[in-house]
């Protein structure tokens, strides 16, 4: 860093995006995105708005708003919207925690948590999960604190229940609980059914895995309409023009073919089912997923040098070089055919190695 750099921020270590070689083709199953395109509706939508880029986009994305209200059963005031959802978790770090409010998340899960945490300059706690990698929620109740909870976990893939979710609530009435369900689409329930009853939800999702709009950049925020409010203030004191014209264009067309959605989330189930059902044949510990990935680790339990061979083999998973995590690898789930690929290459590694 240079001399100029803020003495603020000399201690971050920043956040580490999964990476993006560019020294060969590669079938990429390690950043999570969806195999399948855009919906149609989405890309006709998006290049329609394309004519009229020399204007601002509309800072208060009402109609964007109105239709994800109309899709999820809120009102529109209970929805935010964002430049992808980790905007809305670093909004969250600036509306909710502050000197008398620190944050608290599972050791294991997703590491921008304790990036915006260190960025803020707010205190946290990280509390281990159990030695299943579940998350106890009885480790939640009374902190004190801010929680953030990713929903399925990642990268872990598991996931709580509403019930488990609704304690937590209970357990926390005076503080904020956020619920990351960045992966919800794949299996798991809702916990936006529950903001009209928990004022002190807030729910996370993302344009990114279900609906193949990750390179749009578009997340979105449901809770009670003052903890919206909230989040508004920030944005309008940081970006009002936060989410581009194209991008929220293309977020209207996919919400209008729910069907497109929901049928690719289907086939991404089958394969990950699959795919778990191979590698367990293979010897893998597979970790119950209800996410778009597996979290697996291989006969001897050395992720790293599987994720190496299969990287050589032109198949990129995710590799964590860190404690309880080392012995596995993250596979996104692709299409059957890539998913075949990567089992072919897995085999042919395990048969390979001594």
């Amino acid at each position: 860093m240079s001399r100029f750099f803020s003495n603020k921020y000399a201690h971050l270590t920043p956040y580490t995006p999964g990476e993006q070689p560019r020294d060969r083709r590669y079938i990429k199953l390690n950043t999570n995105e969806s195999p399948f395109p855009p919906s149609p509706k989405a890309l006709e939508r998006a290049a329609a708005a394309a004519e009229n880029l020399q204007l601002y986009s509309d800072p208060t994305a009402l109609a964007l708003k109105q239709k994800l209200a109309q899709c999820s059963g809120v009102q529109p005031e209970q929805v935010f919207c964002s430049n992808g959802s980790d905007e809305v978790l670093y909004f969250a770090f600036l509306a909710y925690c502050d000197k008398n409010t620190p944050a608290a998340f599972p050791d294991i899960s997703y590491g921008f948590y304790k990036v915006f945490a260190q960025f803020t300059g707010i205190d946290y706690t990280m509390i281990p999960l159990q030695e299943d990698y579940s998350i106890r929620e009885e480790d939640y109740f009374s902190l004190g604190k801010t929680i953030f909870i990713a929903n399925p976990n990642a990268p872990t893939g598991k996931l709580l229940t509403l019930a488990q979710i609704e304690r937590i609530l209970q357990n926390n009435p005076s503080n904020v609980v956020l619920i990351d369900e960045a992966y919800i689409d794949f299996g798991g329930e809702s916990a936006v059914k529950l903001v009209d009853r928990y004022d002190n939800l807030l729910v996370t999702q993302t344009f990114s895995k279900s609906r193949s709009l990750a390179g749009g950049r578009l997340g979105m925020a449901f809770g009670n309409a003052k903890l919206i409010q909230d989040l508004e203030t920030v944005k309008f004191s940081i970006n009002p023009y936060n989410v581009n014209s194209v991008t929220m264009a293309a977020g209207i067309g996919a919400l209008e073919d729910e069907e497109y959605t929901r049928k690719n989330c289907g086939i991404i189930m089958e394969n990950r089912a699959y795919t778990a059902k191979k590698l367990e044949e293979m010897g893998f510990t597979v970790l119950p997923s209800f996410a778009n990935f597996l979290f697996a680790s291989p006969p001897g339990g050395d992720g790293g040098s599987l994720y190496k061979a299969l990287k050589d083999k032109g198949i990129l998973v995710r590799y964590f070089d860190a404690t309880r995590l080392r012995e596995f690898v993250r596979i996104t789930i692709g299409t059957r055919q890539q998913m075949d690929a990567l089992l072919e290459a897995t085999s042919q590694i395990l048969e390979e190695t001594p």
